[in-house]
């Protein structure tokens, strides 16, 4: 406003001496000089009322900055405090908050949600020796140099190891969280399902449980089939976070120790550093009796025909106290990085009638475990292992648990199992894998009078006769019990698609497998060997 005051001044300073000085001019009279006085008056006053409303527009111009100074300054201070409130908002308001937000990664349904996963694969197999198996190798069954199908390979294509899994969740309360969990595959057949290891019935569960998880206790509780307590975890003991091999093989590797079976576990975590579980599970015995016969007085039962709900060709043992596994994980943090010890430890009874009598003897063993990211999110290394009596059914190898002595009682066989392997994170694309595994037996032999000479029993007894096994249409028995078995194995996935799409992905697997005898009579010990080559077209569409 200052431009304008001063243009008004100025105008008016110059009216005023321009009619000074025509006054002067003229020479007017003395009643032309009073008007002249009057009219510079009424100019001044003029004047001096245009500089009060020019000083009157610029305080309410001063004002209204001020007014807008403060205005800003009050949004900010709101801002602040809006701010400072959101970041004071309690950490159970805003997990209401995410939950009222929409959802599209699950099915949700009367306040449950519904998780789905699976694949569909198609897989090929080769083996050099023809185990006449799926996808699934039968370590322990390859055909020593006598049988036919020992000299032939074996092509399958199958696509039976396709997968259908489902996750159910809800949360009756802020603490209670329930679950339940399934996954189905194909590779089931009617008469060769038992309840040895993956209790693999038509259609086949490979696991279908019920949780409950008290949050603030860290309390967990499971009941149903899922993979046993001995199985390797990856984080802590929690379901659907064993370290599982990454093979196409669904068979595994040999020396690695798991069932999945029917059982109740109770879990309970330390501020998810230290966990402490126990299981109980299914029990289920493998035996192996001598072609020897047992003297006359010798009464043995110990299996009896599958009835109700069963295969009617099948045989299931006689059982009468689960087996139960107790097992301690820790994970301390090392060099910046997360490794995962476990330590445990596995009960078994074995059960038979003998001579018009009900006889029991214990097994059992104990294992540790290992996962170690050697370069975090690069390269993982894991070990396990296991060692007892009577274990056989734990292993991938399926070797057997017990034998009979001359008397027909139960006798545990030893064995230790071990399995490590290296997993390479080569890109977010593609994973390749080396692992080696076996599972080893001791003799369990023993020896009877017939009255013509020493009668051989057991397991692995070095009087019985293996030479039938050295070449096919050798004269001879062909005993052949199985002493070790060992793999080596490598393979790798690539994910060339991984997505909201889905994933899809390509995996070939080479492993080479031995089975070795133990040395019967002449020290004759019979060696199998089978090079296997798997390829995977899997695609993983949730």
């Amino acid at each position: 406003m200052q431009p304008t005051r001063s243009l008004i001044i100025g105008a008016s300073l110059g009216a005023l001496i321009n009619l000074a000085v025509t006054s002067g001019a003229e020479a007017k009279s003395s009643d032309d000089a009073k008007e002249t006085a009057r009219q510079i008056q009424a100019l001044r006053d003029q004047i001096d009322a245009l500089q009060r409303k020019v000083d009157a527009q610029a305080a309410a111009e001063q004002q209204t900055k001020a007014q807008a100074d403060a205005a800003s300054a009050q949004a900010v201070t709101a801002t602040a405090s809006a701010n400072a409130a959101a970041a004071a908002i309690p950490s159970q308001v805003q997990t209401a908050i995410e939950a009222a937000k929409p959802k599209t990664d699950k099915i949700y349904y009367k306040g449950v949600s519904l998780t789905l996963g699976g694949y569909g694969a198609l897989e090929t197999i080769y083996r050099t020796k023809n185990e006449t198996a799926d996808m699934a190798s039968s370590f322990s069954g390859i055909p020593y140099p006598n049988n036919a199908v020992g000299h032939t390979g074996e092509l399958r294509f199958s696509a039976r190891q396709s997968r259908i899994t489902a996750l159910a969740e809800g949360d009756p309360t802020a603490d209670v969280h329930l679950s339940f969990y399934g996954e189905l595959d194909f590779l089931g057949a009617a008469q060769t399902a038992n309840s040895n290891e993956t209790n693999s019935y038509t259609p086949r569960i490979r696991v279908m449980y019920n949780q409950i998880d008290w949050a603030d206790e860290g309390l967990h509780f499971l009941a149903g089939q899922n993979w046993s307590l001995v199985t390797l975890q990856g984080k802590g003991i929690t379901p659907r976070s064993e370290d599982i091999p990454p093979t196409i093989d669904a068979q595994y590797i040999p020396g690695f120790s798991f069932t999945r079976q029917p059982q109740i576990r109770i879990t309970k975590d330390f501020d998810k550093l230290f966990w402490v579980g126990v299981s109980l599970e299914n029990p289920q015995t493998t035996f192996y009796t001598s072609s020897t016969a047992y003297p006359k007085s010798v009464n043995l039962t110990d299996n009896a025909p599958a009835g109700s709900g069963f295969n009617s060709a099948n045989t299931l043992s006689l059982n009468h106290i689960p087996d139960v596994v107790a097992k301690v994980a820790y994970e301390p943090v090392v060099a910046d990085r997360t490794v995962h010890l476990e330590v445990f430890g596995l009960y078994r009874s074995f059960y038979e009638r003998l001579n018009l009598e009900n006889q029991n003897v214990n097994g059992g063993g104990a294992g540790v475990g290992l996962n170690v990211p050697v370069i975090p999110g690069v390269l993982d290394f894991q070990v396990s292992g296991m060692a007892g009596k009577g274990i056989g059914r734990y292993g991938a190898a399926q070797l057997v648990d017990v034998t009979f002595n001359s008397a027909g009682a139960m006798k545990p066989i030893s064995e230790i199992q071990g399995l490590a392997g290296l997993t390479l994170h080569a890109s977010p694309a593609l994973d390749i894998y080396v692992f080696a595994g076996e599972e080893k037996e001791s003799a369990q032999a023993y020896y009877g009078n017939s009255g013509t000479g020493v009668t051989a029993y057991g397991y692995g007894n070095p009087l019985y006769v293996n030479s039938g096994c050295a070449y096919e249409g050798a004269p001879g028995a062909c005993t052949g019990n199985t002493r070790v078995v060992e793999q080596g194995t490598a393979g790798f996935w690539y994910k060339p698609w991984n997505g909201k799409s889905g994933r899809y992905q390509v995996g070939m697997q080479y492993s080479y497998t031995e089975r070795k005898a133990f040395a019967g009579a002449g020290g004759l010990d019979p060696i199998a060997n089978d090079s296997m080559v798997f390829a995977s077209f899997r695609y993983y569409p949730f």
